[in-house]
């Protein structure tokens, strides 16, 4: 393709045919439009004017273009104003016809553009801020043809009818309002031309919207919708109040989305609710608590959906919607009668929480607040916190509930039949605040049913305790899942395992020990993997030290020889190792895990080694290596040249060790997940609470590291209140066995230090 090339051009000779081509374009109307080899020519025109030699007529082409898109625009001006009566309609009529040239004439002079305004230095088009009187700004800053376009349109036409426009525009709405006929396309069109007209600005855009039309309209608005509350107020009560605003909201929202920009939707909402609503609030809420009580769930609904947007008056609804529920359950639970009370409790209960969580569904959206006032009224009720004569028998009523459902004697015809009555236990149970309680009763009566076998499905069984564990966790049901057969059966492995061990040594011993057939002592605990929460760790290889072989195989092959084709899975992760430190000033027992031994034990033949060699000597994945490395630095066991574990990093032996305390345990990192072994023997709700009680104040001092008295007090019975309320006694005892245990120490007359 050949390049065009420069030459001398006589501008008064060309610009005549540019000015009728551009006139053409900006006023089709009367001219037409333009065919195509004629704009190729003017185009070819343009080029050849900003190209031309010795000098440029660029910024000449640039000042007449302007001067005739001012006189266009007093043209059009002048036209509009002389026809009154239908001034929105001309005025739309040459705004779409002058919008649609402004986009042709841009691209007409698309050379004149490139050359004039985008070879500009950046730093002036973005410091440029366009306003409604750019014309009069310095000569030397140009702007896009498009863009000179609109702001002539801006200038002439707008700046000076804004006033009246908005005023039409503002008498055409009101008539919508009223259900009278407009033509709705000139509506919108003259609206949205404040919007388009200022689009290629890069600040405030919709400045011309905002403030010359959006302003008066959203104040017309409200004095509308003022006049409106007052009138229907005065005419109709509050369900009809509710029904009738309701529907003048959702005309508003439609009528916006017609005729208005995106962004003054929500704005002509807040201004409809505020006028509708939030002026008149007291009105509408003091009608609540006899739509609560007569149950009226249309009203319920309406009153929800204009309060919920306005964030006012919602609060009173769940408020009143909760003591409604809460004086309900109390009345109805004084009223059962002794006989069948526990399964009369509990139906009476679901019966509740079923009604007013279908209504909640329906009505309230599933509103989260709503929710938690259904939950709050539920607990009072189960707790009879009203003064309710069943209060202490709540959760035996509830245990012996679950007892009906899951003995032989129990009327369930199947199964899930059954799940779903459990299911509804659970429920009730949720609401309860002395979970221990039940823990107690429900534990006494499985033992009922187990010995006397008595349980009329295992699998309902199993699914209660599943239940309970999923609310409670782990601790709260380990007296009730197998975990204590297990046990059992382990102990009597350890003596069997004994006597093996005597009948493969040849120790001339009378009675040997443990540790005189191993040379140190162990306990071996065989878990069935589906009565406990625990798996091997996925892809976590780990070679066993020296040290721990031979018992390992003593022990798998005795295993076999008792229990052909299973199978056993070491959980080494969750071993634990009592090790004497004999290296350093004074002997140490540390408590630690079998991984962290199996570091330990690379040192006695070495004072440091890589962590790569690590690695390599004790197969541990990388991730699992360095978490238990760093919790040996932090206890100041090993020592590391440097914050961030890499390859070469050098791990050592920290020979300067000391400690106040000769015996101590580390954690590791899946103990943190365990909980506290519970004793085998049935034990009293007071006991368990104490152990409960401990466990709470450690996690609390290991967070906090030191805490006031006080404070301490208030912290435990937040987080004890999910199984029971604690008395302050029973609290200050258990601290005072945490100080005999060495987890904490006083550290002031009221403050309290975390040692362990």
């Amino acid at each position: 393709m050949a390049l065009l090339s420069a030459k001398q051009i006589n501008f008064h000779a060309v610009w005549p045919s540019v000015l009728g081509t551009i006139r053409s374009v900006m006023n089709r109307s009367q001219y037409g439009l333009t065919d195509i080899p004629t704009w190729q020519s003017r185009f070819f025109d343009i080029y050849d004017l900003c190209s031309a030699r010795p000098d440029s007529h660029a910024e000449t082409l640039y000042n007449e273009t302007k001067t005739f898109l001012e006189e266009h625009c007093k043209f059009i001006n002048q036209e509009i104003i002389e026809s009154e009566q239908n001034l929105l309609s001309i005025y739309f009529k040459y705004w779409t016809e002058y919008n649609t040239g402004a986009t042709y004439l841009d691209t007409l002079y698309l050379h004149l553009n490139n050359l004039l305004v985008k070879k500009r230095p950046m730093i002036d088009r973005e410091n440029y801020m366009l306003t409604a009187h750019f014309l009069e700004l310095d000569e030397h800053i140009f702007i896009e043809i498009g863009e000179l376009a609109l702001e002539s349109w801006i200038k002439v036409i707008i700046e000076p009818l804004k006033d009246r426009l908005v005023r039409l525009l503002l008498e055409q709405i009101h008539l919508d309002r009223i259900g009278e006929c407009v033509n709705q396309t000139t509506v919108k069109g003259v609206i949205m031309s404040f919007v388009d007209v200022c689009q290629h600005r890069k600040n405030n855009p919709l400045e011309i919207y905002e403030i010359s039309f959006e302003v008066p309209f959203l104040q017309e608005t409200g004095e509308y919708y003022q006049k409106e509350a007052d009138r229907l107020l005065l005419n109709y009560d509050c369900i009809q109040y509710m029904r009738k605003i309701l529907c003048l909201i959702d005309d508003e929202e439609f009528r916006s989305r017609k005729y208005l920009n995106s962004t003054s939707y929500p704005k002509t909402n807040h201004e409809c609710l505020q006028r509708l609503v939030c002026d008149h609030l007291n009105v509408i809420i003091k009608e609540c608590d006899d739509f609560i009580l007569k149950e009226n769930l249309d009203a319920l609904r309406n009153m929800y959906k204009l309060l919920k947007p306005t964030h006012t008056g919602v609060d009173h609804m769940v408020k009143r919607l909760e003591a409604n529920i809460s004086e309900l359950g109390h009345e109805r639970i004084q009223d059962l009668s002794e006989d069948n009370l526990s399964t009369l409790f509990v139906q009476v209960l679901l019966e509740i929480h079923t009604k007013y969580t279908n209504i909640i569904h329906e009505i309230f959206a599933n509103d989260p607040d709503f929710i938690s006032a259904l939950d709050k009224a539920c607990a009072s009720i189960v707790n009879m916190k009203g003064g309710n004569r069943s209060s202490i028998k709540a959760p035996e009523l509830l245990a012996h509930y679950c007892d009906s459902l899951l003995r032989k004697s129990s009327k369930t015809s199947s199964d899930s039949e059954l799940e779903e009555k459990l299911l509804n236990a659970i429920t009730i149970f949720n609401y309860l605040d002395d979970k221990d309680y039940f823990q107690r009763f429900y534990q006494k009566m499985l033992a009922r049913r187990l010995i006397s076998q008595q349980s009329s499905s295992m699998d309902g069984e199993e699914f209660m305790v599943t239940k309970l564990k999923e609310m409670c966790g782990y601790e709260f049901t380990a007296k009730l899942a197998r975990m204590f057969q297990d046990i059992k059966v382990s102990e009597d492995l350890y003596t069997k395992f004994l006597d093996y061990l005597k009948s493969e040594s040849c120790s001339t011993t009378l009675s040997p020990t443990m540790t005189n057939l191993l040379g140190f002592d162990c306990s071996i605990y065989i878990l069935q993997a589906n009565s406990w929460p625990i798996t091997q760790p996925p892809n976590n290889t780990f070679a066993i030290p020296q040290l721990l072989e031979r018992p390992i195989h003593l022990f798998e092959s005795f295993y076999n020889k008792q229990y052909n084709g299973r199978k056993l899975f070491w959980l080494h992760n969750l071993s634990n190792v009592d090790v004497r430190l004999s290296y350093l000033d004074r002997p140490y027992i540390v408590t630690m895990g079998t991984y962290q031994l199996a570091l330990l034990l690379l040192f006695n033949d070495h004072q440091e080694l890589m962590l790569d060699d690590i690695k390599e000597a004790t197969k541990l994945n990388r991730k699992e290596l360095e978490k238990q490395i760093l919790i040996l630095v932090e206890n100041k066991l090993l020592l590391c040249d440097s914050k961030d574990l890499k390859s070469q990093s050098i791990i050592s032996i920290n020979m300067e060790f000391k400690s106040k305390r000769t015996k101590f345990k580390i954690s590791t990192a899946t103990q943190k997940e365990m909980t506290q072994e519970i004793e085998i023997a049935e034990k009293a709700v007071d006991e368990d609470r104490r152990f409960y009680l401990q466990a709470i104040i450690v996690r609390i001092m290991k967070a906090r590291q030191m805490m006031n008295h006080n404070h301490l007090i208030q912290e435990v019975c937040v987080q004890a209140k999910q199984h029971f309320t604690p008395s302050i006694p029973l609290i200050k005892k258990s601290i005072e066995i945490l100080i005999d245990k060495q987890y904490i120490e006083r550290s002031s007359s009221d403050e309290y230090s975390y040692i362990a």
